[in-house]
């Protein structure tokens, strides 16, 4: 499964009952209706059905309409299209890195005081929703990454499996010695088409040497040094032809090549381990290596927007949203769906810890979750994470050293970052 066929799911009443007027909705002519635009492909859209059949038979007063919108791939456009006609859903799945552009709207709801008084997000979660000090949205999935290691291509090259706090000079060290060109094998795998999925694996490295996506005074990034020593990782891997680069959106290629056993090691969420298990493969995963031998790792949270379409219908999305936020219900989008749970509660509930326990390695993507970053909430980023890709395509396929690919990269990302919004 793509890590964007998740969502979240639902079941139980307590933080609904704990907002001020979020009680359960009901218009004098009988329920209230919430549009959800749900964004999920079937697996993720099964779950949710699911759920919310539960919550009309404990919420008599409102009712859900998953109709309507799109995958969420394509969300952003149609939210976009929505605002500017005025004819909007009362909730969105919209992701994390779009969160910016869409709150820029008025009609977006702040939802400080429901996430408040919601389970104890994780940090990364709460920080992705949070928009100039305001809370815009309520986290809707969770993740980080980590490295999923083939136990038999680690045994077959007799190298041992990496160990917390491995580095990344021994992550393309370990990637050179896995790799056999007469079997077809690379040591590990990178997405080569320039998008977030190519971007977001460079973030964890930048943030250990002590950079940031964008620079203190919000008009430069704040990666400039940094990003040449991240791209030098890059660099040393296609160097040894030790990558295999997948030139297709998505990540399948490389997760196939996994799965067939042609990879040894790839950095990849908890999305992905049903799909690794379901084909054989005897697993083990591990941190994220750094610099500094520090943990650090990136999330990626989605979100779940809300919008005004007046106040009875924002105070039956509000009791929904709250709804999906407890534990309770959060375990069974988890186990059903994919995602980490959005709360230390949740993973505190014997439904996840069995489910832990059926899963080897998922423990490593929670224990990460602790030192996980977000990429910032900013209109820019797309922009600069554009530039980014840029640089590291250029360098993957040798068209470009990491200063020159750096240069450019920090000369379209600056540009992007002085536009007033």
């Amino acid at each position: 499964m793509d890590r964007r066929g998740f969502l979240r799911g639902a079941g139980g009443l307590a933080l609904g009952a704990a907002l001020a007027g979020c009680g359960p909705a009901r218009a004098t002519g009988g329920p209230v209706t919430v549009e959800v635009w749900h964004g999920q492909t079937d697996t993720g859209k099964k779950v949710l059905d699911e759920l919310v059949a539960d919550f009309h038979r404990t919420h008599p007063g409102i009712r859900i309409d998953l109709g309507g919108g799109v995958l969420a791939d394509a969300m952003l456009q149609k939210i976009t299209a929505a605002l500017a006609s005025g004819s909007f859903p009362d909730i969105a799945y919209v992701f994390g890195s779009d969160l910016a552009s869409v709150a820029r709207s008025p009609s977006v709801v702040d939802v400080t005081g429901l996430v408040d008084a919601g389970p104890g997000f994780w940090a990364p979660a709460r920080e992705a929703v949070t928009v100039n000090g305001r809370v815009r949205a309520v986290p809707a999935l969770l993740d980080s990454l980590a490295v999923v290691c083939n136990k038999e291509l680690f045994g077959k090259a007799a190298i041992p499996l990496p160990a917390e706090g491995w580095t990344w000079t021994d992550f393309t060290a370990t990637a050179k010695k896995l790799t056999d060109p007469g079997t077809g094998t690379f040591g590990t795998a990178w997405p080569a088409t320039g998008d977030e999925d190519t971007v977001w694996r460079l973030w964890p490295m930048v943030w250990d040497l002590g950079g940031d996506v964008i620079g203190a005074n919000g008009r430069g990034i704040g990666f400039a040094g940094q990003g040449v020593r991240a791209l030098e990782v890059v660099r040393d891997l296609a160097t040894a032809k030790s990558v295999y680069l997948d030139p297709k959106t998505g990540s399948e290629q490389m997760y196939q090549a996994f799965e067939a056993g042609h990879i040894g090691m790839v950095p990849t969420g908890p999305w992905q381990l049903p799909d690794i298990a379901d084909a054989g493969i005897d697993y083990a995963v591990v941190p994220l290596p750094s610099f500094s031998g520090r943990p650090v790792t990136i999330s990626g949270p989605d979100t779940w927007t809300l919008f005004d379409n007046g106040e009875e219908r924002v105070a039956a999305a509000r009791t929904f949203l709250s709804w999906l936020a407890d534990p309770a219900q959060d375990v069974r989008w988890d186990d059903g769906a994919g995602s980490l749970p959005l709360s230390r509660r949740t993973q505190q509930l014997p439904a996840w810890q069995e489910k832990t326990a059926g899963t080897p390695g998922l423990p490593v993507f929670v224990d990460a979750l602790e030192s996980a970053r977000v990429r910032p909430v900013h209109p820019a980023y797309p922009q600069v994470s554009a530039a980014l890709g840029t640089a590291i395509v250029a360098v993957l396929l040798g068209r470009a050293t990491p200063a020159d690919a750096m240069r450019d990269c920090a000369a379209a990302a600056n540009a992007a970052l002085i536009i007033p919004r």
